[in-house]
């Protein structure tokens, strides 16, 4: 039996997941990594996707995020979330709310500041919208 990966994910609201898994496919900053047990060690951050969470040889949870950052080692990996919701509770109406939201947010916007800030909320608003697609 291979050796599991301790996976814990958090959000300012509560711990979401903490269990031994045998993988974690997080959506990093430069792009999708895996982590398994044994992994080295790194920090990174996480952009707006979804998590994969592998157990028994097929996916056994995802989970979206909406950035964060990622800590891993050969025995665990830490995820701290902006925000995390499990992928069969989002709906179709939650991301285009969002898209609605992060639109006007970018429509209003004066400064560089509120610029980007509206563009973070419309990259959070498509990664919603590509996990329920």
């Amino acid at each position: 039996m291979a050796e599991k990966i301790q996976f814990e994910l958090v959000s300012p609201a509560k711990l979401l997941v903490s269990s031994k898994v045998d993988m974690v496919v997080v959506p990093g900053a430069e792009g999708d990594f895996g982590a398994l047990a044994l992994h080295a060690p790194m920090i990174t951050t996480v952009r707006p996707g979804v998590i994969d969470i592998h157990d028994g040889g097929k996916v056994s949870s995802s989970v979206f995020v909406a950035g964060g950052f990622a800590e891993v080692n050969e025995e665990r990996i830490t995820v701290l979330a902006e925000e995390a919701i499990p992928v069969g509770e989002l709906t179709a109406e939650m991301a285009e709310a969002r898209k609605k939201a992060a639109k006007e947010a970018l429509d209003d916007a004066k400064s560089d500041r509120d610029k980007a800030h509206a563009g973070r909320l419309m990259l959070v608003a498509e990664a919603m919208a590509a996990a329920v697609a």
